[in-house]
């Protein structure tokens, strides 16, 4: 029986790389696996077929050898080939390794590095803008200072797996394949304990709370980290310990608003100030300043208070203070107030388009835009 062209077994084109090779090969061992077909007679000859094409088409000089002569030129009985070919398990393993935890990794046991740690830390806008230090308590993983992480009990010391032999990993048969898994007995440790620590109880590691004082530097902003090298978990085993990243959340603020460098705040203004003029004191993280306000001023004007802002805490120029005006209507007035509104009232509307020029370009288009709809 002849074979099959080995680009069409993978369902390949003749120059497909080296990653598609592998994935097709993934494809179609997976689907004729002889262990998810046990009723197809035809799933393992297809399977081996697409191993075979594999094991060619990824070696350079067996695919030089078979663009040039086919079949015969790959075929050890006929004079071709190559020998020293890949096993099945090799090619088990590069393919499928990464699934199955095959490959010839090594073991798992021994000192591993601790775990990194995140504490998200409150500031209020005052400390994120000048800067502060503060103390914070975290709760911790530490190496057991009975046993120095260990786990053994003081004056013993594991012992090397008997199961693994110390590497962490058993072989297992599955099939036609051998397959790596943790191992059951110290669970890729590569040691066990026997007598383990009183204190640890076998896990080399405590849980403590540790008080840290962390020095928050001018300008940082929510979503900034600080990284506290070490402070992190202990490691498994004796291992370094991580680290901690303290991480910034700036509180909102009863007056101003970052954008930035920039700070944000609304300043509200009388009627009369707004119309004639006036000056005034507004906040600033500094202490306050004077504000002057121009006659006419109308709601949305911005103020700009240049270097009133925040430096930014990866250097450059100070940002500014914006005060937005927003012009305060009069509450609770009495008589004699709402008479003098109702002849001040009366006196703008002698003045026409003059005193009022929004709201008659409002009026305007407002005409104009019901004009548009009348047929």
């Amino acid at each position: 029986m002849s074979k099959r062209d080995y680009y069409e077994v993978l369902g390949i084109s003749k120059n497909a790389e080296a990653g598609e090779i592998k994935k097709a090969y993934r494809r179609v061992a997976m689907k004729y696996h002889p262990d998810r077909n046990p009723d197809d007679p035809d799933a393992d000859e297809k399977f081996k077929e697409a191993t075979e094409a594999y094991d060619v088409l990824m070696s350079s000089e067996k695919r030089a050898a078979y663009d040039q002569f086919g079949h015969a030129g790959v075929d050890p009985n006929m004079g071709g080939g190559f020998g020293g070919g890949a096993s099945f398990s090799d090619i088990f393993g590069d393919v499928f390794g990464d699934i199955f935890g095959g490959g010839g990794g090594r073991g798992r046991g021994g000192p591993q590095r601790g775990s990194d740690l995140r504490y998200t830390l409150d500031i209020s806008l005052e400390d994120a803008v000048r800067g502060t230090t503060v103390e914070i308590r975290v709760p911790t993983l530490n190496t057991c200072d009975t046993c120095d992480g260990s786990g053994a009990k003081k004056g013993t010391s594991p012992t090397t797996c008997g199961t693994c032999g110390g590497a962490g990993q058993v072989r297992m048969q599955q099939g036609f394949f051998q397959v790596q898994q943790t191992c059951p007995n110290c669970r890729g440790r590569g040691r066990t304990i026997t007598d383990p620590c009183t204190k640890c109880h076998g896990q080399g590691r405590v849980e403590k709370t540790k008080t840290l004082s962390v020095k928050v530097p001018p300008g940082v902003d929510t979503g900034d980290r600080i990284r506290l090298s070490g402070e992190g978990e202990a490691g498994p085993e004796g291992g370094p310990p991580g680290d901690l990243y303290v991480q910034m959340s700036v509180k909102s603020h009863p007056i101003f608003e970052r954008d930035g460098k920039n700070l944000y705040c609304e300043v509200p203004i009388t009627f009369a100030d707004a119309a004639l003029g006036g000056e005034l004191e507004v906040p600033t993280l500094d202490g306050r300043v004077k504000l002057r306000i121009p006659a006419e001023t109308q709601t949305g004007k911005l103020f700009r208070l240049r270097g009133k802002g925040v430096k930014p805490v990866r250097g450059g120029s100070v940002g500014d203070l914006l005060c937005r005006a927003v012009v305060e209507t009069p509450v609770k007035l009495s008589k004699e107030q709402k008479a003098l509104l109702e002849e001040l009232r009366d006196t703008l509307g002698e003045g026409g388009k003059s005193h009022s020029p929004r709201q008659s370009s409002w009026f305007e288009g407002v005409k104009n835009f019901f004009d548009d709809l009348t047929p």
